[in-house]
């Protein structure tokens, strides 16, 4: 068998799909979490450093982290909906 062969039977078999779409909802969460905890460590090492400057930080690092949020549950959505469909 070819290589070509193998990624085409891998490609077309759902349970590889669904294995997959279960990595990726996985990393996608992984990665959100990460990215929000680098923001609010960043922020707080921010205020600490800058106390006076707290209210405007604090607007900054939930804007952040509501972008990114966002990003991680479009990335699960996307892998949830290839294994329903």
């Amino acid at each position: 068998m070819t290589l070509l062969n193998i990624l085409l039977q891998v490609a077309t078999d759902p349970g590889f799909a669904k294995m997959g779409a279960g990595i990726g909802a996985g990393l996608a969460a992984i990665g959100a979490g990460i990215g929000i905890g680098r923001i609010g460590g960043s922020a707080l090492e921010s205020i600490a450093r800058q106390p006076e400057l707290s209210g405007d930080l604090r607007a900054n690092m939930i804007v952040a982290a509501a972008l990114v949020e966002g990003a991680a549950f479009f990335g699960i959505v996307v892998c949830l909906l290839i294994v329903f469909v």
